[in-house]
């Protein structure tokens, strides 16, 4: 991160320009997502049980960039911001502000214009208040390992924030991602819920806790955090004793405005389970918050293939294991295996390679698949099949594994392998189970039981239409 001084140097004339304020529970909600795309080679608390109940609701959604978005309604009066679903972190986080809010190494920023809709202004809400210094997730947000973190260059340390003798409002914070960092104030505003369409019902949810994000490095656009934190969207509206569930559409419905993934949450979400095959939630002693399954082995048509232990356990520091993770667009897999696993599908796979896209894409396996006249893909590349824990197969529906990159041309078409090496860390999770495989799959995160749903379906007809 050759900016990353330079972004520090930034952030703090920025961070303390915001004020907010939000919560309270509910036991289902439905919310509707869209898969963004461009091409793709650009590359807890439990909260107690509601004493009412919240009908399913369904949010209508927009295209930005690879991803899955849902609309976020916070304030008085209400701004709809678009933003990520990730449920690969907690922290649920909007940019604050049109002209203050700066994006660093941020090409999509630049390129797409990003709207006014992407963008919250607390000056606009009147119900908008800092969090304190004394809130849990005032100390939350400030006690993981950041070196980066405002406070922790400030000097003020953990035990301060834990006798609340620091400064009030709660300080300035940075929160990082794989390659990206945000950076800050807790806020607090009114989030609002719609409900089913039977009866149009809406909830307010008061001092629900986002981050108001003036600068960032390498994150244009915010993020619902669904991780099992505290600070996650499922614990502060109560739902982490229940759970939830998506089923995301394919690539090819990016661009159509009419049609959205649904996002079920609460009770609704783990209600009906009669074909799902469920594997168990991993326990990470050093990741508690992310959602860790165990992956056994994989198979490319009948051919199996060997995986490392690393990838269904821990060692004794908490690093291994595979985290499902809506916020990372492909699967990563750790070396040396995921190089074994190319040279089976190169054995099993005759077509003609695509080099020249595999430069310019950094995708590693592409081929000149056939495609006649009547521009009908012949697709026969081989099944690849991901075996969980517990006896649970799933085989990645064709489009999962191998996607088309341009249209169709002399009758072929260049399809290419949408998976990706992990980087080499000695730590932290060995593998990542990403959104673009689990396109037409309805995966429920069964959060009492502690274990995780799959089945292949067409998410077509969960979708929500507009």
């Amino acid at each position: 991160m050759k900016n990353l001084s330079f972004f520090l140097l930034l952030v703090f004339p920025l961070i303390f320009n915001a004020r907010s304020e939000t919560k309270q529970t509910h036991d289902s909600l439905v919310l509707g997502l869209k898969h963004s795309s461009t091409t793709p080679d650009a590359p807890f608390n439990r909260a107690k049980k509601p004493s009412d109940v919240l009908d399913d609701v369904a949010e209508p959604l927009k295209e930005v960039r690879d991803g899955y978005i849902i609309s976020l309604n916070i304030g008085t009066p209400s701004q709809i911001i678009q933003v990520y679903l990730d449920t690969g972190s907690d922290l649920t986080w909007v940019p604050c502000g049109n002209l203050s809010f700066d994006c660093i190494d941020c090409n999509d920023y630049r390129n797409n214009k990003l709207t006014s809709d992407t963008y919250f202004s607390p000056s606009h809400s009147n119900s908008s208040s800092r969090d304190s210094c004394s809130s849990p997730f005032c100390t939350n947000i400030h006690s993981s390992d950041n070196p980066f973190d405002p406070c922790t260059i400030a000097g003020c340390s953990l035990s301060t924030l834990l006798k609340s003798t620091c400064y009030r409002p709660c300080p300035a914070f940075s929160y990082t991602y794989g390659d990206g960092v945000v950076a800050g104030t807790l806020t607090r505003d009114i989030l609002k819920v719609h409900g089913s369409t039977l009866n149009n019902s809406t909830r307010e949810i008061p001092k629900f806790c986002f981050g108001c994000i003036s600068a960032t490095y390498r994150e244009p656009i915010g993020i619902v955090g669904f991780g099992k934190g505290p600070l996650s969207l499922p614990s502060q509206l109560g739902f982490l004793h229940k759970g939830f569930s998506h089923c995301f559409l394919p690539f090819k419905f990016a661009n159509n405005p009419n049609i959205s993934s649904p996002l079920v949450v609460g009770d609704l979400a783990i209600s009906s389970n009669v074909n799902l095959q469920f594997t168990p939630m991993l326990k990470s002693p050093m990741y508690p918050n992310y959602y860790y399954i165990g992956l056994e082995a994989i198979t490319v048509g009948n051919v199996g293939t060997k995986l490392p232990s690393s990838l269904k356990e821990f060692d004794s520091l908490g690093n291994g294991g595979m985290i499902i993770d809506s916020g990372t667009t492909y699967t990563h897999l750790p070396e040396p295996f995921y190089s074994q696993l190319l040279s089976v599908l190169q054995t099993e796979i005759t077509y003609p390679r695509a080099t020249e896209v595999e430069e310019r894409s950094g995708f590693n396996l592409c081929y000149r698949v056939p495609c006649p006249a009547n521009n009908i893909l012949v697709d026969d590349l081989p099944l690849i099949t991901f075996h969980f824990l517990s006896n649970v197969s799933l085989t990645l529906p064709q489009g999962n594994s191998f996607y088309a990159m341009n249209a169709p041309n002399n009758s072929t078409v260049v399809k290419c392998l949408l998976f990706q090496s992990m980087d080499a860390n000695d730590y932290g999770p060995s593998g990542i189970f990403g959104s673009f495989q689990q396109q037409n799959v309805e995966v429920v995160y069964d959060l009492e039981e502690e274990r995780i749903g799959f089945e292949v379906v067409d998410c077509t007809l969960k979708a929500v239409y507009s």
